[in-house]
């Protein structure tokens, strides 16, 4: 059984969660700036070894892995010293937040030959499951083209004020899942094309970037996806739609998946379409908190793959290299939606000699 430890217990109370309820894992330390939040931690989980000290867990020779939750400016740092300290680490997205970072890591990281795996977790929800099962054995045939969207009434947002400084972008706080969704199914994305907006209630608040945008994407072998986020206004009733979809079209058949509503839809190369909901167990698996504010059953079901990979020595995905991609993929985007042109993902990473490139 593998030893963690988990820095950030804000949304590291996920991954407590995650931690005490499975049998792969052991929860050995959780670990915060805020003493106030490790008590309150230890209160709510019954589990009361917590620091507020870094260092503490990274001279602990027994903890295999760390778990990083920390602010995203900070995710080098953690990541490079918990390298350094011979552990393994997740970490959330977006990996990085800073690509100059991203050599030194990809170095470090095969110097001490230790695995990194970014904690994407709507991978890990049951309807992408379930669709990614069906496209790889092939029921919608070869795909033609991705289509996402995450699309929230997050108004709510607008009275955070640390939603209205500049630093936060709801393209990487929020668009970055469904922007994962499209790099799951064509990697190989090359150029980017996007518009984006403040919306009126958006600009009301004060918000400084765009909180509505909708991109094209292009692959080397010339296929196209598209994603949207619209993050400040109503939403449609979830029996019609759904606040985060991913559709695959193929050349026999299509999917979607519903992530909140636990929903799947997929017509398959016979023609038949075939409708997929989960029941009140499936749900309490995914959501263990207060109304859909934690998602649990994710960060459980992403741990323990990391857990077999490294038991098993296999590449957990998304790994370092397919989260620096994202993060060159999410920093082309921003610039096309300053510029108003495409962007190429490669002159991103040229830009910061970023080697080898990241498929």
């Amino acid at each position: 059984m593998l030893k963690l430890g988990i820095l950030g217990l804000g949304e590291g109370r996920s991954t407590m969660s995650a931690a005490l309820q499975s049998s792969k894992w052991e929860l050995k330390t959780i670990c915060d700036r805020n003493e106030e939040l490790c008590k309150q931690r230890a209160e709510e989980f019954n589990f009361h070894s917590y620091t507020t000290n870094y260092e503490d867990m990274l001279n602990d020779a027994e903890i295999d892995v760390i778990a990083i939750y920390t602010p995203d400016h900070l995710h080098a740092g953690h990541i490079k010293q918990a390298l350094l300290h011979h552990k393994h680490v997740v970490c959330t997205k977006p990996f990085i937040d800073n690509l100059s970072d991203a050599n030194e890591l990809i170095e470090l990281a095969e110097k001490v030959g230790k695995k990194i795996f970014v904690g994407q977790s709507s991978r890990f929800f049951e309807p992408a499951k379930r669709q990614r099962k069906d496209f790889e054995a092939g029921l919608i045939g070869d795909l033609i083209t991705v289509e996402s969207h995450y699309h929230a009434d997050h108004r709510w947002f607008l009275e955070k004020p640390w939603a209205l400084e500049s630093s936060f972008k709801w393209l990487y706080g929020g668009l970055s899942h469904p922007v994962d969704f499209i790099r799951w199914y064509l990697p190989n994305i090359e150029e980017v094309m996007g518009y984006g907006m403040i919306s009126a209630n958006g600009r009301n608040a004060g918000l400084k970037n765009e909180d509505t945008m909708h991109f094209i994407f292009k692959a080397t072998d010339g296929r196209i996806a598209r994603v949207s986020g619209a993050y400040t206004g109503p939403t449609q009733p979830a029996q019609r739609d759904s606040g985060m979809s991913v559709i695959l079209r193929g050349t026999v058949g299509a999917s979607q998946a519903d992530y909140h509503e636990l929903r799947y839809a997929i017509t398959d190369k016979t023609g038949e379409e075939k409708v997929v909901t989960w029941g009140d167990s499936t749900i309490k698996y995914y959501f263990r908190f207060e109304g859909q504010s934690h998602h649990a059953g994710e960060y459980q079901n992403y741990l323990e793959y990391f857990a077999d990979s490294i038991e098993q020595n296999f590449t957990a995905y998304p790994d370092l290299k397919e989260g620096i991609g994202t993060i060159a993929l999410l920093q082309a985007m921003d610039r096309t939606l300053k510029t108003g042109v495409p962007v190429k993902i490669n002159d991103i990473l040229n830009e910061y000699k970023v080697s080898p490139l990241i498929p």
